[in-house]
């Protein structure tokens, strides 16, 4: 198998009118969802384009999902943008990505037109004839090592990187994804990430792999929780991938009392570090034969490298290991002196084999720094990825996470790099110097800054015009003089422990 293609072909096959995807409008079949791509796909065709990126710049929706796969049909890849993310951050991925097209719809048109002059408007796209020759031409020519897609994390320079994924990558990760937790035609998935976001790669191609049903849920669900567990009774719902944040408001509203997932058999979480007390919760007040598993991964690697199936208790105060490696998927864990680390021993996690993404779109100085040449492998080219995540292996041969090498950080599900809203704040007017420090204790983000004639509502809403959401510091103080270190930098230590409680 060569194209993730392949996977709704052989089930619009198998299962023509079985629901692929949902959402509360609407619900496509995998026929459906096959013949809608094409269509679209067939439509952008005129722009003559082989593997380059088009834009997909629509809410979260079904249609999403068609204009994702169109993309694929066309023999390019594609980039899914946030509609809700400032223009200017966008202008930034643009610039360096320069899409051959956007695909959007009358809603978002006018922002789309600030955005590339190439827009294809969803609604008349998908009603294009499907030219079945040009398809085929197209598909003929193309590889496993084809990109899929590209996704955007936060970037310490204020560029945000665009780590590239291919086919290969995709069909080597559901492979693992779908036989570890049993994904099958009976599966429904309640999807909550964003699909900018790298784990709803784990839920979408593990759907189309397997014949199995994707519901997107409403956002506004994980505001009235209530809603959320009769969402997922309402749809059947028996697996879920959720960040942490998201599993921990049903525990933090100790909604059990009240209602209960009524066919939930999977409950799978990764992207932030998962509080045991909040899935003790979970764990104490639901069916014992529920399976809970803790997945650990940068977008880098697919969407996972580790994961480690509950199998015994732990403790509130005790963190969950983060596991074992993959399937096809190899970690080292390799100290100061660049040798593997011994067992109890920090050191930094790398990640081999075929969910090792190619490397970050048109930016070879970033690539160079984190795809690197195996540290023990003295004899044959072998890129492996470095997570700048610090880990140790307990006495059951677990890997557990202990904290990031760097400034990034992980909140709320998202990758966070501290220094991309540092660059955002020094660029207003006013701001002599600004820091970003990380209260880990309340997991908070706190900005810290000299300057005058500004107030924290002032820069506040700068960031707002420049940031997503999650990025947005909790906190903003200000400060006379900032610390300096005898290297001349700023001392985040010292503003760390003025700053955080």
């Amino acid at each position: 198998m060569k194209n993730i293609l392949e996977y709704i072909e052989k089930n619009a096959e198998k299962y023509p009118d079985k629901t692929a995807f949902s959402d509360t409008e609407e619900s496509i079949t995998y026929n459906e969802l096959m013949e809608k791509a094409m269509s679209i796909a067939t439509s952008f065709s005129e722009i003559g384009k082989r593997n380059c990126p088009i834009a997909v710049y629509l809410d979260k929706s079904v249609k999403t999902i068609c204009a994702m796969f169109s993309v694929t049909y066309s023999g390019n890849f594609y980039i899914v943008v946030d509609t809700e993310m400032p223009l200017e951050r966008i202008h930034k991925i643009f610039s360096g990505l320069s899409p051959a097209a956007i695909i959007t719809d009358e809603a978002h048109f006018e922002k789309a037109k600030l955005l590339n002059d190439k827009i294809f408007l969803y609604d008349d796209a998908v009603k294009t004839s499907v030219n079945r020759e040009k398809l085929s031409e197209i598909r003929s020519r193309q590889i496993d090592t084809d990109p899929l897609y590209a996704l955007y994390t936060s970037g310490s320079t204020g560029m945000p990187k665009g780590a590239v994924l291919s086919h290969r990558n995709v069909i080597s990760y559901t492979e693992w994804f779908t036989a570890a937790f049993d994904i099958n035609s009976e599966t429904v998935f309640g999807n909550q990430t964003p699909f900018y976001f790298s784990m709803s790669v784990s839920d979408i191609y593990s759907t189309i792999k397997s014949g199995a049903t994707l519901c997107i849920i409403p956002k506004v669900c994980f505001s009235f929780p209530v809603n959320l567990i009769k969402f997922l009774n309402e749809n059947k719902i028996n697996t879920i991938y959720w960040v942490p944040s998201a599993i921990s408001i049903v525990s933090n509203f100790k909604l059990f009392k009240y209602i209960k997932p009524e066919f939930l058999k999977k409950v799978l979480f990764a992207g932030e570090v998962m509080p045991t007390k909040q899935l003790n919760y979970w764990i104490n007040n639901l069916d014992k034969d529920i399976l809970y598993a803790n997945l650990y991964g940068p977008t880098e690697t697919t969407d996972i490298c580790t994961y480690y199936v509950l199998d015994r208790h732990f403790e509130d105060d005790e963190p969950l290991p983060i596991g074992r490696h993959c399937d096809n998927c190899d970690v080292l864990i390799i100290n100061d002196n660049h040798e593997p680390a011994e067992k109890g021993e920090e050191g930094e996690l790398y990640v081999r084999g075929s969910f090792v993404a190619f490397g970050y779109y048109g930016d070879d100085e970033k690539t160079k720094s984190a795809f690197v040449q195996n540290p023990i492998n003295k004899y044959y080219p072998e890129t492996v990825y470095k997570t700048g995540d610090l880990v140790r292996e307990n006495e059951r041969g677990e890997i557990i996470y202990i904290t990031r090498k760097d400034f990034q950080i992980k909140r709320m599900g998202y990758r966070v790099e501290l220094g991309e809203i540092e660059t955002a704040a020094n660029s207003i007017e006013n701001i002599d110097e600004a820091v970003c420090v990380f209260d880990k204790r309340n997991d908070k983000i706190i900005l810290v800054y000299q300057g005058k004639k500004l107030t924290a509502e002032d820069i506040l809403k700068h960031l707002k015009s420049k940031l997503p959401p999650y990025m947005i510091p909790d906190k903003i103080e200000k400060i006379t003089l900032m610390p300096h270190n005898q290297n001349g930098k700023i001392d985040r230590k010292a503003i760390s422990e003025m700053m955080c409680e």
